[in-house]
């Protein structure tokens, strides 16, 4: 079992898909034993990433499908999300700077918040494009408590 617990998933890179999978994924997780105080962390950065997937991987392509891979083991959880869509800017992860917030209520952007959180939520994010797939990593630590 890939030298831990492993969990691969794959579906249409449509949102009602995604958002079934990301559910499926977190229930499947937390049954393999993610510890609970990560499972929200986990989630949120999942649903992002899978999210910008099917909202700009896919955006002017036909979509296709999204692969993840899930291995958990005990201090850490690697995810790879792997897509054939088009590849990020610059063939570079972003560097999770955070939208502006403007100076009133009206002014607060609609988005711009999901690399920022992806950044904070993970231990290490990796990208690489090669052979027309994308292959989006993400690492969380859990270490032992003391």
């Amino acid at each position: 079992m890939c030298n831990g617990k492993c969990l691969d998933l794959s579906f249409a890179a449509t949102e009602s898909e995604a958002s079934a999978g990301i559910a499926q994924l977190s229930r499947c997780l937390a049954t393999q034993g993610l510890p609970q105080h990560k499972a929200g962390d986990v989630k949120i950065a999942l649903a992002e990433a899978i999210n910008n997937v099917v909202e700009h991987a896919y955006a002017d392509v036909t979509p296709a499908r999204v692969k993840v891979r899930c291995r958990l083991h005990r201090n850490w959880l690697d995810i790879v999300i792997s897509d054939t869509g088009n590849p990020l800017p610059g063939f570079r992860v972003p560097d999770g700077a955070p939208a502006p917030l403007g100076s009133t209520i009206d002014d607060l952007p609609e988005g711009g918040f999901g690399w920022f959180l992806i950044h904070e939520l993970t231990s290490d994010i990796r990208y690489e494009h090669s052979d027309g797939c994308n292959r989006l990593s993400l690492r969380f630590d859990f270490p032992d408590p003391a």
